[in-house]
C-alpha cells in the first residue's frame, strides 16, 4: 500500500484522513521507503510474471500508476526489456533516488483531467484503487490511457479473514486496521473482486483474473510488510475499539512467531485488453 499518485479522487477526501492517505502513510516519515519495498518483496514476482506473460516486452511503453519505490517498473525494463516506462505517484521522492535508463518519473495526481499524456501498451496500477472513491470513473480513465491491442493491468488487496476465519492476534489486528483505514482515509477492499467485470465494462476484452497469497513466515517480507503497517496505522486501529494496544503488541509478537497460522490478505491481479484498430 504506497501512498499513490490515484489515492484519492477530486472531491472525495478521506472522512478524516486527509488526500492520498498521507495522514497514516506519510512519505517522509523514516522508514516508509523500506515499509513499501517489504511489500514489493512479497508481491513483486507474481506481478512481473503476469504482466510479462500478457505480452510486455521491447517497444512496450508502459504506464505504472501509484510506482511507490518503483520495483516493478525497473524490473519492466530490466528483465522485460520494455522500451520505456513512466512511472507516476503523487510523491516521487523514492523514484527520483533510484534513476535508471529507461525510467520517467512524473509527480501527478492520475485523477486530475489530462493528468497523463499520451496512450501506452500497458497500464499498471497495484495498490491504488482500494483507496479511491469514484473507481468505476477511475478505471474507465485508465482504460482510456491504454493504446489499442494494449492492456490494463489493476492489482489490489482482498481480505481473507471472514466470519469463520479462527481468532488470532492476526486476524483481530487485520480487522481492526481495514476498519480504521476506512473510516479514516476511505480505503475499501470489499469491492475488489469486482475487478473483472468493471474491466469488461470499461470496454476490455480477454479479461482475466488471478490471486496470489504470500505466506506468513517469521521475518518474511509479507510479516514484516503488515507490522510496520500495523506500527503506522496503530491509532486508527484503536479508535474502532476492535483492538487495544496490547492486542496490536500481540499481533506484531505473532507474525514473528513460529505459532503463526494465518492467510495473509490477497493480491487479486486482474487485466483487460483493449480491443485491436482495424
Amino acid at each position: 500500500m504506497s501512498t499513490a499518485a490515484s489515492d484519492d479522487a477530486p472531491g472525495g477526501d478521506a472522512p478524516d484522513g486527509g488526500r492520498y492517505g498521507e495522514a497514516v502513510f506519510r512519505p517522509e516519515q523514516p522508514g516508509e521507503g523500506e515499509r513499501i519495498d517489504f511489500g514489493a518483496l512479497a508481491y513483486d514476482d507474481t506481478t512481473v510474471a503476469r504482466l510479462r506473460a500478457l505480452g510486455a516486452g521491447p517497444g512496450w511503453h508502459c504506464l505504472d500508476v501509484g510506482a511507490g519505490t518503483g520495483t516493478v517498473s525497473r524490473r519492466l525494463l530490466s528483465e522485460a526489456g520494455v522500451s520505456r516506462v513512466l512511472a507516476v505517484d503523487r510523491d516521487v521522492r523514492f523514484l527520483g533516488a533510484r534513476p535508471v535508463h529507461g525510467l520517467d518519473v512524473l509527480e501527478a495526481d492520475i485523477t486530475a483531467p489530462e493528468a497523463i499524456p499520451g496512450r501506452f501498451s500497458l497500464v499498471h496500477a497495484r495498490f491504488v484503487l482500494m483507496h479511491l472513491p469514484e473507481r468505476d470513473r477511475v478505471i474507465r480513465a485508465l482504460a482510456d490511457m491504454v493504446a489499442p491491442g494494449g492492456v490494463l493491468v489493476l492489482g489490489d488487496a482482498v481480505d481473507l479473514t471472514g466470519d469463520r476465519t479462527p481468532d488470532t492476534p492476526y486476524s483481530a489486528a487485520m480487522r481492526a486496521m481495514w476498519q480504521g483505514l476506512r473510516d479514516t482515509i476511505g480505503t475499501d477492499v470489499s469491492w475488489v473482486p469486482s475487478y473483472p467485470q468493471l474491466l469488461r465494462e470499461a470496454g476490455l476484452l480477454s479479461v482475466g483474473a488471478e490471486v496470489h497469497v504470500p505466506p506468513l513466515l517469521p521475518g518474511s517480507p509479507i510479516s514484516r510488510f503488515w507490522a510496520d503497517t500495523w506500527e503506522r496505522s496503530r491509532t486508527a486501529m484503536l479508535a474502532t475499539g476492535l483492538v487495544d494496544d496490547p492486542a496490536v503488541d500481540a499481533a506484531i509478537r505473532y507474525l514473528g512467531s513460529e505459532d503463526c497460522a494465518a492467510l495473509s490478505a490477497g493480491m487479486l491481479t486482474a487485466w483487460g485488453r483493449k480491443p485491436a484498430q482495424a
